[in-house]
């Protein structure tokens, strides 16, 4: 769910006094989307403005920057790098925030920015204003064009979104709440008379109020009688005293595992079907809660044309794969051939120049039964045998160079599917970079063309350490793999990968020490979570030693056999690969 007003409000509260007086020492925008401020103490406080996802917290989640700065990022660096937290500021039940902020001009005079968050969902935007209110720039310009209400655009006065023209439900009176009840349409829902009567109320607070005064999310007006009344009156005065005295606590609601829902208050509207999750702060709540969602879109974005060019590829081996299992079907009925050219030879003296067909006995059978073969008239009957001759030593040519291109395709199939299987980890510009160079030197994507500029360091693999102390890399990509295994690894040290199933390459650096159980559990957890099997159960999880590895020759990157190996079933827990994580 997008941020309401609030929640909004709730992590304002939470900020301001871990904020106020700090400087900004660095600016960066890792997404179009996404701005970061970078605060003495080592605060990381985010500003997105995705239509998806618009928010204001303090993360802890690392982010990877372009190698170029986006011009945006370049004109907040330069009005914002320096500049102290002057106040945090929400207007009541708006999703709008103002960051003020001292600055000092190039002649050391003191001076104000505001920068501004619009979190209003597709209309979310990032402002920067001067000390007049002008606007400097902004993530997205809004011309008349796009808006005849309200224009968004460097030099005009910056104007605040227009009013909803509803009642705040934290100035509502009882009289005026019965009010607006008599002339309700009974039949209407409580949530959707609330939403409709009230400003600063979000779908999922309607239909939580709604639950507690009727026991249901969908109950109708008339179902709640006189008592009904009073009780959802009551129930709205509770809820705008806790949001007057910011009451709140961090909640996030799990649905089979997964962050379906967040909340400052509690919600039981779910019942048994999720589970509540409290948090110590509500920006811990919103990076847990945001960041699956956030790698599903780096690589939506980021790993679009990958996916698009490996697919392609994929698919087209998979149907040159079809067609040549066809054409090596038919070389198995190759014998028929050369009985047919031995047949022709051996009747030659009854064979006439001009007939289509040839019925003899077929002394290769042990019944010695009748058989027709098929003649060209046009072509003698020595002509004739010598054609068959020929198919069979084509097909039996054919077999060979077939079993040779198809054991080709599959190799190449089961890389395409494992390069699909590392665009799906990737979290980085650098890893889809990596990625992108591995397909340009296997031929799958053409070469880069002169000009271009990219990110020129290289990833390291993931590190994780063990409850027990031992460090693991994780691969990010094939080529990752390959250099980790093939060159980095220790001969004694462990060697991890999901048995039959595309993923990472797993090193648990033991050095020749003696292993526990739990670490060998730890490290094939790790294998399984970054593979295809990640979201399965009961994932069998090959391991032995690195010495045991070895890689092809000619093998496309990442590709090793093994023959020696023990396999231990884990299923993949996110909650492990977290906490092992080093950061």
């Amino acid at each position: 769910m997008p941020l309401d007003a609030i929640c909004l409000q709730a992590v304002v509260e939470e900020l301001r006094p871990r904020l106020l007086g700090l400087r900004i020492d660095k600016v960066q925008q890792p997404s179009r989307d996404q701005v970061i401020l970078l605060l003495r103490g080592n605060q990381r406080l985010l500003l997105n403005a995705g239509a998806n996802a618009p928010r204001l917290q303090l993360t802890e989640l690392s982010r990877d920057n372009p190698a170029e700065p986006p011009m945006f990022c370049m004109l907040l660096r330069k009005h914002l790098v320096g500049a102290r937290v002057a106040a945090l500021v929400q207007p009541p039940l708006e999703r709008l925030v103002r960051i003020e902020l001292d600055v000092t001009d190039d002649f050391g005079q003191p001076g104000r920015r505001t920068l501004i968050l619009e979190a209003m969902g597709r209309r979310s935007n990032l402002i920067l204003l001067d000390g007049e209110g002008r606007i400097i720039d902004c993530m997205r310009r809004v011309d008349a064009d796009m808006s005849a209400a309200r224009q968004v655009l460097p030099g005009l006065y910056y104007e605040p979104p227009a009013a909803a023209g509803r009642l705040p439900f934290t100035e509502e009176t009882e009289d005026g709440f019965r009010e607006k009840l008599e002339h309700a349409n009974p039949d209407r829902q409580i949530d959707a008379f609330l939403l409709d009567s009230y400003f600063g109320i979000s779908p999922l607070m309607a239909r939580e109020l709604a639950f507690q005064a009727a026991g249901e999310t969908d109950g109708r007006l008339f179902s709640l009688g006189e008592g009904g009344t009073e009780k959802l009156w009551n129930i709205i005065l509770d809820f705008s005293k806790s949001v007057k005295q910011n009451n709140f606590t961090p909640i996030c609601l799990n649905k089979e595992g997964r962050p379906f829902e967040f909340s400052c208050f509690p919600i039981g509207q779910y019942g048994d079907l999720v589970t509540a999750e409290r948090f110590e702060s509500f920006s811990a709540l919103l990076d847990t809660f945001y960041e699956a969602r956030e790698r599903q879109e780096r690589v939506r974005q980021r790993g679009a044309d990958l996916i698009r060019a490996v697919t392609t590829a994929r698919d087209r081996l998979r149907r040159k794969l079809a067609m040549q299992e066809k054409d090596y079907e038919a070389t198995q009925d190759r014998d028929r051939l050369r009985i047919c050219g031995d047949l022709i030879t051996a009747n030659l003296y009854r064979m006439e120049r001009g007939a289509d067909r040839l019925i003899c006995e077929n002394f290769y059978d042990e019944e010695c039964a009748e058989i027709t073969i098929r003649l060209d008239p046009l072509l003698s009957p020595q002509q004739n045998a010598a054609k068959y001759y020929k198919r069979y030593t084509k097909a039996k040519t054919a077999e060979k160079y077939l079993g040779e291109q198809m054991e080709i395709a599959r190799r190449d199939l089961a890389y395409l599917e494992s390069v699909l299987e590392e665009i799906q980890r990737g979290e980085t510009e650098q890893d889809f970079i990596e990625i992108r160079n591995e397909l340009r030197d296997t031929g799958f994507l053409r070469k880069q063309t002169k000009g271009k500029k990219e990110l020129k360091r290289t990833a390291r693999p993931w590190e994780f350490r063990t409850t027990s102390g031992f460090r693991v890399l994780v691969g990010r990509n094939n080529r990752q793999n390959d250099q980790l295994t093939c060159k980095e690894a220790d001969h004694r040290d462990l060697w991890f990968h999901t048995q039959k199933i595309h993923g990472a390459h797993v090193i648990l650096c033991s050095g020749g020490q003696s292993v526990d159980d739990d670490t060998i559990v730890e490290a094939a957890k790790l294998a399984a979570w970054y593979s295809q099997a990640r979201e399965s159960g009961n994932v069998p999880v090959d391991y032995t030693m690195v010495k045991h590895v070895k890689k092809p020759s000619g093998a496309r990157p990442g590709m090793v056999i093994y023959h020696t190996c023990r396999t231990v079933h884990v299923t993949p827990d996110e909650t492990v690969v977290k906490n092992l994580r080093v950061q």
